[in-house]
């Protein structure tokens, strides 16, 4: 759980790095990729981290650029890109200028449950994570090169001069 804003400020602007490089190797082809029928596609599944962001800190008085949890998935990978952009970007000048430290310990109602702002925060970039890994996958499936998130990915060990490990 975040303590300071500083420290927020520092693992989101590295998330949101992380979050870009995924979206910025999605094509609108790509979009409709799924594992099955019943399952997210890769579009949904960015659209998903998307609007989460205004969804989940709506309940924290914050008022986010960016779109609503209910509009549709964007077919296309830029509009997307685009509108987490916003929706992060909105979200980290929010937290910098509306929140101190103390209110980092204030609780909101967050699902049927009492979570402190900084538990929040915590769920928000694990939320963005989880389904980071998820679209890695899908990713694979629809022939797209995944880039490195916190080390290199199989196609990029031979630019750090390295075989990638055997699996």
């Amino acid at each position: 759980m975040f303590s300071g804003i500083n420290e927020f400020e520092y693992v989101w602007s590295q998330e949101i790095e992380a979050t870009q490089k995924i979206f910025k190797h999605l094509t609108d082809k790509s979009l409709s990729q799924g594992v099955s029928p019943e399952g997210r596609t890769l579009g949904r599944l960015a659209w998903h981290i998307t609007t989460t962001m205004p969804e989940m800190m709506s309940k924290t008085g914050l008022s986010l650029a960016g779109p609503h949890p209910d509009d549709p998935v964007p077919t296309s990978a830029k509009a997307i890109f685009k509108a987490y952009n916003s929706a992060a970007i909105s979200l980290l000048e929010q937290i910098k200028s509306k929140w101190t430290n103390a209110t980092l310990q204030v609780e909101d109602e967050m699902y049927g449950e009492k979570w402190k702002r900084g538990q929040t925060l915590t769920s928000l970039i694990f939320h963005q994570i989880h389904h980071r890994g998820q679209m890695t996958v899908l990713m694979r499936q629809a022939g797209l090169d995944v880039p490195g998130i916190y080390g290199p990915a199989r196609q990029e060990w031979s630019a750090w001069g390295m075989s990638p490990p055997v699996v």
